[in-house]
């Protein structure tokens, strides 16, 4: 063993002799790339940072995303990576939107009498906070024709209120069935399907309770109202009167208007929508689980965690992606909410329709 070990060390040392002259040079080669490589890498990553990493174009992400799952595209839109069947996340939107109507677009002056003989006036709800179920399919024409600003504004928050709190007030009830089912110790079949459905429609696949809580919940009114408000020019956009759209999702093969201004090398359409109720439904799920808007859902959470009201004004500042304006959206938003006193609504309450006292009978 000690013959092999010597014979061994003495060729390596051999070897060492033969080629001292070229290790030398590749010594000192390779001395010269380790200290250009130190000294150049600060340089390549400050040219990184701030050609590449920080040079992002801004994009309305959330706009597109909720008309690529309406038209069955993949893209990942929500926080989970987990694979779902996006006709289950949309499903009730599909079949609100795909209700059939007969209903004809009433115009101005029916509506504004409609409202007489029922007492529906902005006033009253701003005092005793509750809303007569007058739900319409459509904006009227006519609305673009009001001269007066504060009229043809009331006129708008009177046909998108009640559709408005009637999603809230759906929400509202599935959340508190949710909450009756977290604390029992052991759940019925129908109750353990009645989780399934939910996990689906907002898009949860790995089935987390504390996910569900956190996605499952309101959108206040008046950040509602202001946003379609804004979307939609207070009801006179060609968008709000063709295709019933009042917060501008975007489709890419699906129904829908092609805006005026767009590129003709731009396929995105702005949705249509049957009837008003589906836009503001498909708006909420949009908020609710797309990935854009985990902060907002988070802020969300932590105001209820805290025991405080949905405060819009504070809710506004994590919707910056919701325009390509950013933060300039984020404060129109909230000039809106207050010079219009939109808050007044936040608490406002829904009263049953006709049909849904029946039901109780």
């Amino acid at each position: 063993m000690k013959k092999i070990f010597k014979r061994k060390k003495n060729s390596v040392l051999e070897t060492i002799e033969n080629n001292n002259l070229g290790s030398i040079a590749r010594t000192f080669l390779s001395s010269v790339v380790v200290i250009l490589t130190f000294y150049s890498l600060p340089l390549i990553i400050n040219f990184a940072n701030d050609n590449i990493l920080n040079n992002k174009e801004f994009r309305n992400n959330s706009k597109k995303v909720l008309a690529y799952t309406l038209d069955k595209k993949k893209n990942g839109s929500l926080d989970s990576d987990e694979k779902f069947d996006e006709r289950d996340l949309l499903l009730d939107i599909y079949s609100l939107n795909e209700k059939e109507t007969d209903a004809v677009r009433l115009d101005a002056s029916t509506i504004k009498q409609l409202y007489e003989d029922t007492g529906y006036k902005l006033d009253d709800i701003r005092k005793n906070k509750l809303v007569k179920p007058v739900a319409l399919d459509s904006f009227p024409r006519e609305i673009k024709m009001i001269e007066n600003v504060k009229k043809r504004k009331e006129f708008f928050i009177q046909i998108v209120l009640p559709l408005i709190l009637q999603e809230n007030n759906n929400i509202r009830l599935d959340r508190k069935r949710l909450f009756n089912i977290i604390n029992k110790s052991n759940n019925t079949d129908l109750e353990k399907k009645w989780l399934d459905k939910k996990y689906k429609q907002y898009g949860i696949p790995s089935k987390d309770l504390s996910t569900l809580k956190i996605r499952m919940d309101e959108v206040p009114v008046s950040l509602a109202l202001a946003q379609a408000a804004k979307e939609t020019g207070w009801g006179t956009s060609r968008f709000a009167q063709e295709g019933n759209a009042l917060f501008g999702q975007w489709t890419w093969s699906g129904e829908g208007l092609k805006p005026k201004e767009a590129d003709e090398n731009e396929g995105h359409k702005v949705m249509k929508f049957n009837v008003l109720q589906a836009s503001v439904r498909a708006y909420q799920r949009n908020l609710n689980t797309h990935k854009t808007y985990r902060e907002f859902r988070l802020a969300r959470a932590q105001l209820r965690d805290e025991g405080k009201s949905l405060d819009s004004i504070i809710l506004a500042q994590f919707l910056d992606e919701y325009a390509e304006t950013g933060k300039e959206y984020v404060k129109i938003l909230r000039k809106i909410i207050e010079q219009n006193n939109l808050k007044d609504f936040d608490k406002a309450k829904l009263l049953p329709s006709s049909l849904e006292l029946e039901s109780l009978i």
